[in-house]
């Protein structure tokens, strides 16, 4: 069976390898933003004779086609996900390097007022937010 990624190749002309159809999977079934190392390391899993450069090569031709989305979380390295999961939000845990995604239907109103406020029509956006856990049964960190 096709994953989703692998259809959106074949709709969009890209001849499909057998490595391009197995990190397109890989891809398909990451919970998470995973980066190119972590893609190679779960990639080979499923075929060991995939090397580090196929796998940049095809992240690199998925994310010109429009398949993929680049994400930069910091700690240095570019983090991947499928263009098409809907309009999220991420929050990154500054410690673990953990993204949760979000959807926030008061914050999509606040951005379109603020666009009309000023002249114009939202056409786009990206929030990511950047924080760091409260610790449960126990004061917040905040030096109080």
């Amino acid at each position: 069976m096709d994953s989703r990624i692998e259809r959106l190749c074949v709709e969009r002309g890209l001849k499909m390898t057998g490595q391009r159809r197995v990190i397109a999977r890989v891809l398909s079934d990451a919970e998470d933003h995973p980066d190119v190392e972590e893609l190679y390391r779960r990639a080979t899993i499923l075929d060991r004779n995939i090397s580090i450069a196929t796998v940049y090569r095809t992240v690199r031709l998925l994310e010109e086609k429009g398949i993929l989305e680049r994400r930069d979380f910091g700690g240095g390295r570019a983090r991947y996900e499928p263009s098409e999961q809907g309009h999220h939000h991420h929050l990154i845990d500054v410690e673990t390097g953990k993204v949760v995604e979000f959807e926030d239907a008061e914050h999509e109103r606040a951005l379109q007022a603020i666009a009309q406020r000023l002249g114009f029509e939202l056409v786009s956006q990206r929030l990511e937010l950047f924080g760091r856990r409260i610790p449960t049964g126990g004061r917040k960190p905040d030096g109080d």
